[in-house]
């Protein structure tokens, strides 16, 4: 999987570069994903996060993940046959808080690398079509965000 990973804040330590990637990579074989399918994480702090919140979810307030799936709406996504087999899958981008993971670390009584690793989980899931609107949608989404954390080692 092809994961490009930017720091806003300058923040991330190199550990934390390598555990985001390494836990994407590990749950992209988790769902069977394609070697060339592509995504972006952008850490951010509260600030940023809370402009990009404004912006598209209309909420004036920071927040830890938002995901932006660039298949939510695949009838808005033509691509001819001819050229499926050419071009990457694009999941889409999520931004995280660093802030945040770390206000709800400290929170929760676990890790930064813990609470890093459950949030970059989480918006992967929501880039790959999992929701948690619906109680049946959050008991399905948040196993397999569970089964994913612990089968890698980020238990709580």
């Amino acid at each position: 999987m092809e994961i490009y990973l930017q720091d806003h804040t300058g923040a991330l330590t190199s550990e934390y570069e390598h555990l985001i990637m390494d836990l994407l990579e590990y749950a992209g074989k988790e769902l069977s994903l394609a070697p060339d399918t592509e995504m972006s994480v952008t850490i951010v702090d509260n600030q940023e996060i809370q402009e990009i919140n404004r912006k598209y979810r209309h909420k004036d307030q920071p927040t830890d993940v938002i995901s932006f799936a660039i298949e939510d709406n695949p009838e808005d996504i033509f691509l001819p046959e001819e050229f499926a087999m050419e071009i990457p899958r694009d999941l889409g981008d999520i931004f995280v808080s660093i802030d945040r993971a770390k206000e709800q670390a400290e929170e929760y009584g676990h890790s930064l690398k813990r609470e890093l690793g459950f949030l970059v989980v989480h918006g992967f899931l929501h880039l790959n079509g999992y929701d948690h609107m619906e109680p049946e949608e959050e008991k399905e989404m948040f196993a397999l965000q569970n089964q994913i954390l612990e089968h890698y080692g980020l238990q709580r």
